[in-house]
């Protein structure tokens, strides 16, 4: 038996975890705040929600994705993080930022439909759908008295 007639430990049920285990011990909190803002989107595009209302959505979830990677980063060593997780991250992090960009900038979205052109709406070419054009004697050139070139 050790000294003070215990199975060992102090008495206090053992020593409390260590600095690195507390700083590892963080990531779980970071990873689900960054997986809130993702499913915060996912219901957002699911009920087809305006890039006004998205916009600030993609950009705190990419905020919070960063601030993830930069934490494993920092800490790779000492939580055991493969670098290839990291790799794989910065990749998805790098498409998250393109989707951020796409969404929240004034232009039309990539893929979404166009509306109709002045074209389109007009209903096409008028003049070749006439038919008196293609009557003989009868074209550009006539006017209210007749043909200009014939006189």
């Amino acid at each position: 038996m050790p000294p003070g007639g215990g199975l060992g430990g102090g008495g206090g049920g053992g020593p409390g975890p260590s600095e690195a285990q507390r700083i590892c011990m963080t990531f779980p909190g970071i990873r689900e705040d960054v997986e809130k803002s993702a499913a915060l989107i996912k219901t957002a595009s699911e009920r087809k929600a305006t890039r006004e209302e998205v916009c600030p959505m993609f950009k705190t979830f990419a905020a919070k994705e960063g601030k993830m990677i930069a934490f494993l980063e920092t800490n790779q060593r000492l939580c055991g993080v493969p670098s290839k997780i990291i790799v794989q991250l910065k990749t998805n992090h790098a498409g998250t930022m393109r989707i951020r960009n796409a969404v929240c900038s004034t232009g039309p979205m990539p893929g979404a439909a166009r509306g109709p052109t002045l074209s389109d709406a007009l209903g096409g070419p008028i003049i070749a759908d006439d038919t008196s054009a293609k009557l003989p004697g009868r074209g550009t050139f006539d006017t209210l008295t007749g043909n200009a070139l014939q006189k």
